[in-house]
């Protein structure tokens, strides 16, 4: 099915040292940018395959797993050689990936900003097709491409490198389409239609605010429990710690008691990502004064 897009998708894959947000580095980023626009019968494409080098010694386990060696990295950019251009190019597009929301976004995410680049992922919808399957059938990549391909993921593709993991995710969303349009599920919750913010808020699996859920959304309410609504007629949010000793209190409210706590974070171990979204709400709450 093609989607119905209002400005580009880009369907992406990362393979890293590992899997710490703060420690470990992209080793290979595989894209598939669809456009809008059409080329005959289907969307126009971009793709793009790039090694990058981790400047750190890549596990034997990673290795293994994705048979990606010190020698294809060796002469690779650094990410922070690439993070501009590849800025550019994914600027004013919507990301889609396979656990994606989880992962790949938040690691993009940190190399961005590791590299000096504030890319503003809240503007962007984010479509995991991983939670849209694990909803609807709960499998893995594999499984779901068997699912709603028809084939083996094997037969096709060699597992564990991101251009492949690509290719497979993007036919994995079209096949998920297909599936669940409306008319061809006789229930209502299994249907999804061809809509970007839809899938994107089927594809949230949290209510996270940084992408390592240290600062999470919670729904106000009045006195007697009920949920307050806001002026589209949705609840009313704000941003709680969801750590820690201020675990459950409103972030605003902390750092005007303890201002102390803003630095004591800024200092620490935590993902840039979590340091920028912080320092966001602290910048919005001095203007609002």
């Amino acid at each position: 099915m093609l989607l119905n897009l209002k400005k580009p998708l880009v369907v992406f894959d990362l393979e890293t040292t590992g899997l710490d947000l703060v420690k470990d580095r992209i080793i290979q980023i595989s894209y598939i940018k669809v456009f809008p626009e059409m080329e005959g019968d289907r969307h126009k494409e971009e793709r793009g395959n790039i090694f990058i080098n981790p400047e750190k010694e890549i596990p034997q386990e990673v290795v293994e797993l994705t048979h990606i060696t010190e020698e294809d990295v060796k002469n690779a950019p650094t990410f922070k050689e690439k993070a501009k251009e590849l800025a550019e190019k994914f600027s004013g597009c919507d990301f889609a990936g396979f656990n994606s929301n989880r992962f790949d976004v938040p690691m993009l995410a940190e190399e961005f900003l590791r590299a000096g680049v504030d890319f503003d992922f809240s503007k962007c919808r984010l479509i995991d097709a991983q939670n849209i399957f694990h909803k609807m059938e709960r499998r893995n990549l594999a499984a779901a491409y068997k699912f709603y391909c028809g084939r083996k993921m094997e037969d096709d593709f060699q597992a564990h490198r991101a251009d492949e993991d690509t290719e497979a995710t993007w036919r994995v969303i079209q096949g998920q389409l297909d599936m669940y349009a409306p008319g061809r599920q006789e229930e209502a919750d299994r249907v999804l239609n061809n809509d970007m913010d839809e899938l994107a808020e089927f594809s949230t699996m949290n209510n996270s605010v940084d992408f390592a859920g240290r600062i999470v959304w919670k729904e106000v309410t009045d006195k007697d429990g009920n949920v307050l609504l806001d002026e589209d007629k949705k609840p009313r949010r704000v941003e709680v710690f969801n750590f820690g000793k201020y675990k459950g209190w409103e972030v605003s409210e902390v750092l005007k008691r303890d201002s102390g706590y803003f630095s004591w974070m800024m200092a620490g171990d935590f993902t840039f990502n979590t340091k920028q979204v912080l320092t966001r709400i602290r910048l919005r709450e001095f203007n609002n004064r």
